[in-house]
């Protein structure tokens, strides 16, 4: 196994179903312009609320990729 060298990004994903749901949509969304991620950590939850319920999930996240 070679030794790699990394760089992260900042991102919010967004999801009007599910935790989750912003963690996957963010990743794919960020997955169309940066190549070779390798792991990402959140970094903070919150969401906006309408009506007295969760209308939208707000994750924030750190995404690192491989330096080629």
């Amino acid at each position: 196994m070679s030794d790699k060298t990394y760089k992260k990004i900042e991102i919010v994903g967004t999801s009007s179903e599910s935790v989750s749901g912003a963690v996957r949509n963010g990743i794919e969304k960020a997955a169309k312009t940066v190549k070779h991620m390798d792991w990402f950590e959140v970094t903070e939850v919150r969401g906006r609320i309408e009506g007295g319920k969760p209308a939208q999930y707000q994750v924030g996240m750190k995404i690192g990729f491989r330096i080629e």
